[in-house]
């Protein structure tokens, strides 16, 4: 994992607590950039489903 790139979202360009993906062709790492050490570890298909969930507004409160 240690070359993978981290990309963030472009309205977090230089902002200190932002979500950062890395895709790898076998997984998908997420973090914070206020914790990262702290990695989870998807699937390609979990990381689709997430997406399509955040993107259905499941996870609005």
């Amino acid at each position: 994992m240690n070359s993978v790139h981290w990309k963030r979202p472009a309205a977090c360009a230089d902002a200190n607590a932002c979500p950062e993906v890395a895709i790898a062709p076998d997984a998908v790492y997420v973090r914070s950039s206020l914790l990262p050490d702290s990695v989870a570890q998807l699937t390609p298909t979990e990381w689709r489903d997430l997406v399509s969930a955040i993107r259905d507004g499941e996870f609005d409160l």
